[in-house]
């Protein structure tokens, strides 16, 4: 009767404390489960193209308002539904600045700490990645492009270039370092990074700045007629994406309207000479999403650990990885009946697993000290009881959850293309999808579409004379 009632306690003191914990944060989910496994439905609806069932299968609260407002935004704007992306965008903006300007050591934050090193990381304030900042800025500026306000786009793009160059700045003896082994390799820089004062370390470089965030920016400044701005970022994205034919065009045509010498001496001998807009003709900028960044998977081992008298105790790490399975591949896109060539501006999937390698230690030193910890508590409070150990065991074997949370309605990668065109009305063919746009002579067209399964969101802006 004694030993029942002393499980009991155990129990409930076990449980109560996960619990209070778990309420001290909002972003704590169930203790019973990771985030990719909640999110499982709306990611495969997701995944498939399904935006209306994705929406429908958002719930209101998992992973607290920075994450959740993250999520919902993005599938608000491929359902088209704007101004409840914005709105949802708008909110995890709201959330981050509370976040950054709170203090260093706080008491919730001290309590969800407690709280994830008896049960999980999952107990701890979700705390977004650098790149997930910088889409969230993007996306906040493309819902502005789409109602037509370009100098709230602007903002946002400004916005997200503080948070590009804080996270170049963090990284910067990385770069370098990758920058060295490349050089005793005998691998020479890419000129965007020569002309940016970037250090070139090839896909490192890649995984940190996001090249569709750099070129849209370029872009939008050049349309406003700002070209020293535009020409700035210009040189960023080639950095990024050295390769890339929209990048090499704006960064010529933007060096030649600016009279820079010495950098078209470099840009001409490596890329050729800029060819001005035909008479009569338009431009056309395709910005091409496609499928979503891979969710993080669960890795789980459960060891024995024996103490000095014999008992034992079960305990399960649990760490998060990325997979290497293949991505869904998408056809090329048809332009006036002819198929026209992309090139890649971000690699998402890159960016997400670079940030996990640079979480990995920390990961590793939280599973460790909650294996002490847990098995401290188990040896307190269980004290040689069999059926007390059995619970803790059980108990610790279920609520070990690896930190899955990530931004998982991203893209898994964004190409551009562009073309020429006489000014008229034009047809884009995409996903068994047939889009009509204008072409205006001297001026350009962006076209700005995301893909998943076999279904797609489309629309265009006219941006004026670039």
């Amino acid at each position: 009767m004694k030993d029942r009632k002393r499980m009991y306690r155990t129990a409930s003191i076990v449980v109560c404390s996960a619990l209070l914990s778990a309420c001290a944060s909002l972003s704590a989910g169930n203790l019973f489960s990771h985030y990719t496994a909640q999110n499982h439905d709306v990611y495969q609806s997701l995944e498939s193209g399904y935006y209306l069932k994705a929406q429908q299968l958002l719930p209101e609260e998992r992973a607290g308002d920075i994450l959740d407002n993250l999520e919902r935004g993005r599938v608000d704007f491929l359902a088209a539904s704007y101004p409840q992306s914005l709105s949802a965008f708008e909110g995890s903006d709201k959330a981050v600045q509370e976040w950054q300007n709170q203090a260093v050591i706080s008491i919730s934050e001290t309590a969800t700490s407690v709280g994830a090193l008896a049960v999980n990381d999952n107990l701890t304030n979700y705390e977004p990645a650098d790149y997930e900042l910088g889409f969230l800025h993007l996306y906040l500026g493309l819902n502005y492009i789409q109602k037509n306000s370009l100098e709230g786009a602007l903002v946002e793009m400004r916005r997200a270039n503080q948070v590009q160059e804080r996270a170049r700045k963090k990284r910067e003896s990385d770069l370098e370092s990758a920058q060295a082994d490349m050089k005793k390799n005998g691998l020479s820089p890419n000129l965007g990074s020569v002309l940016s004062r970037y250090p070139d370390a090839g896909d490192k470089l890649k995984a940190i700045q996001n090249g569709y965030l750099l070129y849209l920016s370029a872009l939008l400044y050049e349309t406003q007629g700002d070209p020293n701005g535009a020409y700035v970022d210009y040189r960023r994205a080639l950095a990024v994406a050295p390769h890339n034919k929209q990048v090499i065009d704006g960064t010529l045509r933007v060096a030649t309207e600016l009279g820079m010498r010495q950098d078209l001496a470099l840009l001409n001998k490596q890329y050729g000479a800029y060819k001005p807009l035909p008479k009569g003709e338009g431009r056309v900028i395709i910005l091409d999403e496609r499928g979503v960044v891979k969710a993080m998977s669960d890795w789980s081992l459960t060891l024995p650990i024996y103490d000095s008298r014999g008992d034992v105790g079960f305990y399960s790490i649990a760490l998060p990885y990325y997979d290497d399975n293949a991505t869904q591949r998408f056809g090329a896109l048809q332009l006036d009946g002819n198929g026209i060539v992309a090139d890649e501006l971000v690699d998402v999937n890159l960016m997400a697993s670079n940030q996990l390698s640079e979480q990995m230690p920390k990961i590793l030193l939280r599973q460790a000290l909650r294996t002490v910890t847990k098995d401290q508590v188990r040896k307190q409070t269980a004290s040689g009881n069999d059926i007390a150990n059995v619970v803790f065991n059980v108990f610790n074997t279920l609520t070990e959850q690896p930190d899955t949370r990530s931004w998982q309605s991203l893209p898994a990668t964004v190409y551009s293309s562009g073309a020429t065109l006489n000014e008229g009305q034009h047809k884009l063919f995409v996903a068994g999808t047939r889009y009509e746009f204008p072409v205006r002579s001297g001026q350009t067209t962006l076209v700005w579409l995301s893909r998943q399964g076999n279904n797609v969101t489309i629309w265009h802006k006219l941006l004026g004379a670039i």
